[in-house]
């Protein structure tokens, strides 16, 4: 009886919290701010023009506030819990601050500044305790769990019932269960969390736009560099207040062809060592104390949820399920990779001293030789390959491949608003031009941008009383600049990032699911399925001779040219697969550790790197102090993620391939349908569904040249 009358006082008393916490507010609804209205544009597009820094917390607030009298109409509804009246009253709730958020999230990633994160960081507290105060609600997790358990009885169809079972599994893992002490440390832990997350990438993003300059004066140190490189450096020299002088920054665009082909070593290393000691200079910006801290709370929170760590409370909900399974998937990668990579560091070694070089290979020294021995080894050389590759063919290029394999269109539209000037809107339509959504690009690297690519939304597909909510995604990247009258030429690689992020665009955009919390929402290592199998299509001679075209003449790129690039497929991948496998190791190490007091993140990550055997030729591909994957938290335990959807985005295109035709119409509406109903089920049991069966590896280890 006694239990019975706590859990009563319990539900009296998170009423009353929620009553007291609404009492004496009165709406801070400001006509003048454009969150609290209708969008008037074409779409509903964010007046980005309009939204004013100062419109963000006043409309955070008044979002917090709502959300909070909805959630309060919940749990003091007096009639037996319901899906309408609980699940669904829930996962309609918060519409405001999700409006808000949809813009500062993206603008805060792609054009921030001083201002903008001085208001994200109040605004993350009060973020993270409004989502505890709602995940921690007693009265509400007892309505919901009073709708789970009789979920079966309801006549709810399988989307109603996955919603309930999502909701409930939320709030398990969001510490429902705990008890009292328990739940007010993990609140603790939470805001410490995501203030120190947000410090983390602050001082990435500075470590990497502001802090480092390679600044040469002297035309010689220049050797090797083609005129465009040099020119976009004469550019970086004009915008630094530098004129005369040419200035390199850690922007891969600006970066890694300095280190592929300039012929002084020692700027070489200048250059890289200023790349990999981003976060650990010991100055206002290093990183090295935040990772102690957030591998200890992070620990702390994996065990208070009854884990013994915290990994293995992330991929408790992953395709993965367990630590163990993902070390033995990464092991069977870094194995063979580490022997290719010892071979290649062999031959490169070999041509430095053919060439009266008085040194051993150096991490500096990777990107320099590996390019003389791809020449060295298929007759390729990078300068050969960009001219076909401009920033405007490739683009059209991923256009391309899109209709051909689902008759959509992208349209550019000058009349929708934009965030930055450097953004470009389109409309996607249907091939009968019914609206699909708008779809923004972001190309070059800028002070405000973080590094990096990625793909947001400034609003997810969703229904709203039955109404259609259209899309509105954006492709973020960082990439060549175009210098004097050349166009930006891309690398393969870049073009390879670009055609990736299009598809977690395109998976956005064909998102067609009823409810907001199961609409596309797909486990952290099936979600970069969508996003790699574009990049199969990139590399396809078919699809190449369509937009790989000379930007000077036009003609298509030869044929004898994409044999050197099929040839020259896995080259470098003993590099490439081990750098990544060891990041995702490292990723791993921190989130498995059963001491997670660190004394030393640098020996950690020594200790760590020499365990698997990295040889000391490569670094990770990205070392701790500026690892913002796992330490601000998107893939956190899960880095790992992106060659296990390798496996899975590899075995895909290999079902177009099967049929002797990629854009083949049958397969292409049955991987959209995958697209569309993402989270409509588990998400082995989504892929079955297209592909008919369990997905192989052969296809994935063989694209690798580790087989």
């Amino acid at each position: 009886m006694r239990k019975k009358n706590s859990l009563i006082i319990m539900l009296v008393l998170a009423t009353a919290l929620f009553s007291c916490q609404n009492q004496g507010k009165q709406s801070t609804t400001d006509m003048g701010n454009p969150f609290f209205t209708e969008y008037n544009t074409p779409f509903q597009v964010p007046p980005f023009d309009l939204i004013k820094l100062e419109h963000f917390m006043p409309a955070i607030d008044e979002g917090i506030l709502q959300q909070e009298a909805e959630i309060k109409a919940i749990i003091e509804n007096t009639e037996e819990p319901t899906f309408e009246n609980t699940i669904l009253a829930l996962d309609n709730s918060g519409e405001l601050l999700t409006k808000v958020n949809n813009v500062f999230g993206p603008l805060n990633s792609a054009a921030t500044n001083d201002e903008m994160q001085a208001i994200a960081r109040e605004m993350s507290p009060k973020m993270t305790r409004h989502r505890d105060n709602i995940n921690l609600n007693p009265v509400l997790f007892q309505r919901i769990k009073a709708v789970y358990e009789k979920r079966n009885d309801l006549g709810l169809d399988a989307q109603q019932l996955r919603l309930v079972e999502k909701y409930y599994q939320d709030f398990e893992r969001n510490g429902a269960n705990l008890s009292a002490e328990d739940q007010a440390k993990l609140r603790a832990i939470n805001e410490q969390l995501s203030s120190l997350q947000l410090k983390f990438s602050e001082n990435v993003l500075a470590e990497t736009n502001r802090n480092f300059r390679l600044v040469i004066d002297n035309e010689a140190d220049l050797k090797g560099l083609p005129a465009d490189v040099i020119a976009r450096a004469a550019d970086q020299g004009k915008k630094d207040n530098m004129e005369g002088k040419w200035v390199f920054t850690l922007d891969k665009p600006s970066m890694l062809p300095f280190l592929q082909l300039a012929e002084n070593r020692e700027l070489r290393e200048k250059l890289y060592k200023g790349y990999w000691m981003r976060g650990d200079n010991d100055n206002d910006f290093d990183n090295k104390e935040i990772i102690k801290q957030l591998v200890k709370l992070r620990d702390e929170k994996g065990k208070l949820m009854g884990f013994n760590n915290f990994a293995e409370y992330v991929i408790d909900v992953n395709m993965a399920k367990t630590p163990d399974a993902v070390y033995d998937f990464l092991s069977r990668l870094f194995t063979p990779a580490m022997k290719m990579a010892k071979a290649d560091r062999d031959a490169m070694q070999k041509i430095i001293n053919a060439e009266g070089g008085n040194f051993k290979l150096a991490p500096h020294d990777w990107w320099y030789y590996s390019e003389k021995l791809r020449k060295q080894k298929f007759d390729l050389d990078e300068n050969e390959i960009k001219p076909y590759f401009s920033l405007e063919n490739s683009l059209n290029g991923m256009f391309y491949v899109a209709e051909k394999l689902w008759g959509i269109k992208f349209i550019q539209r000058d009349d929708i608003p934009v965030y930055h000037e450097e953004a470009t809107a389109f409309e996607v339509t249907e091939a009968d031009g019914s609206h699909i959504g708008v779809f923004f690009v972001d190309f070059h690297p800028r002070d405000g941008k973080r590094p990096g690519a990625w793909c947001t939304s400034f609003r997810r597909a969703g229904y709203r009383d039955g109404q259609r909510i259209y899309p509105l995604s954006t492709i973020v990247m960082n990439f060549t600049r175009p210098a004097g009258d050349t166009p930006a030429l891309l690398s393969f690689d870049e073009v390879s990032t670009m055609f990736h992020e299009f598809g977690h665009a395109l998976h956005g955009l064909f998102t067609d699911e009823p409810y907001r919390r199961t609409s596309g929402s797909v486990p952290r290592d099936f979600v970069e399925l969508p996003s790699q199998i574009m990049e199969h299509w990139a590399a396809e001679p078919e699809v190449l001779k369509v937009y790989a075209r000379h930007y000077q003449t036009g003609q298509p790129i030869p044929d004898e040219l994409i044999a050197k690039l099929e040839a020259a497929g896995t080259f470098d991948q003993g590099f490439i697969t081990g750098e990544f496998v060891a990041a995702a190791l490292l990723d791993m190490d921190y989130h498995t550790t059963t001491n997670p007091v660190i004394a030393d993140v640098r020996e950690f990550e020594n200790q760590s790197m020499n365990k698997w055997g990295l040889i000391p030729e490569i670094l990770p591909r990205y070392r701790s102090t500026y690892f913002s994957h796992t330490f601000t938290g998107g893939y956190t335990a899960g880095y790992y993620v992106y060659y296990w959807a390798g496996v899975l985005d590899a075995d895909a295109f290999q079902a177009f391939k099967e049929t002797g035709d990629i854009f083949n119409q049958d397969v292409a509406a049955r991987f959209r349908e995958l697209l569309s109903r993402s989270g409509s089920d588990e998400g082995m049991n989504v892929y079955r569904k297209f592909r008919g069966k369990d997905p192989e590896t052969t296809s994935f280890l063989k694209n690798k040249g580790l087989l």
